[in-house]
């Protein structure tokens, strides 16, 4: 991530959405990059013989002079990585931020002694550690890669099918009791009452092959209405 900092133009911070260990000191990482500028990754990563560029997306931002792409990429790290440290001590990674050459992090511990053990670690191989807070919490948090279920549903919802479902919620359409009838969503969305259960109908079809994954060759999706 420091690499890719140092070569990127203008970049306000990398984000490390996910990470997969994969083999021989190769990380599979998903990365979310803000920049006050373009750029296109394969040319920026193309010099980089420590990473692989395996896929990118631009993400669109409703602030014109910010440019978000997602890049996942393959990256041979030196082991122990940040990640590393923090999974050695069974702590559970929330957050890992990089912006101006400082990385922030979020992370839960089940005991104090395990939060002194990963303080000790950063200290000893990056130099430097910064408590900036600490909070004592009933839950862990959602750990890193816990957005990839919203994201693969983005990508096998049609953006209709997606305005169905998230207007039929807000209206209390799939509460109990219903708040809602499909003629008073259909009527909120401006379409055929017809044409939003059969909206519907393909969203939660789509949405129950993604749960029970019932084809071995992937999602059926059906895009006949868009």
């Amino acid at each position: 991530m420091e690499t890719l900092e140092s070569h990127l133009p203008k970049v306000r911070r990398i984000e490390l959405e996910n990470v997969f260990y994969a083999d021989e000191g190769d990380w599979i990482e998903s990365l979310l990059i803000t920049s006050d500028s373009s750029f296109d990754p394969e040319t920026v990563l193309e010099p980089l013989s420590q990473v692989e560029l395996f896929h990118h997306e631009r993400i669109s931002d409703d602030q014109a002079d910010h440019h978000v792409h997602r890049l996942t990429v393959i990256a041979h790290e030196p082991y122990p990585f940040l990640l590393g440290l923090i999974l050695r001590v069974k702590a559970i990674p929330n957050r890992l931020v990089l912006s101006q050459g400082r990385f922030d992090g979020v992370a839960t511990v089940a005991e104090w002694e395990d939060f002194r053990a990963l303080a000790d670690r950063i200290q000893a191989q990056f130099g430097r550690f910064e408590l900036l807070s600490v909070n004592q919490v009933q839950t862990t948090g959602a750990p890193l890669g816990s957005g990839q279920l919203g994201r693969v549903v983005r990508n096998e919802l049609s953006p209709d099918q997606l305005i169905a479902l998230r207007t039929a919620h807000e209206m209390g359409y799939f509460g109990t009791p219903r708040k809602s009838s499909a003629d008073e969503v259909a009527t909120e969305l401006d379409i055929a009452q017809s044409t939003f259960s059969e909206r519907l109908r393909l969203a939660e079809k789509n949405l129950l092959n993604l749960i029970f994954s019932a084809d071995d060759n992937g999602l059926e999706v059906d895009d006949r209405l868009q």
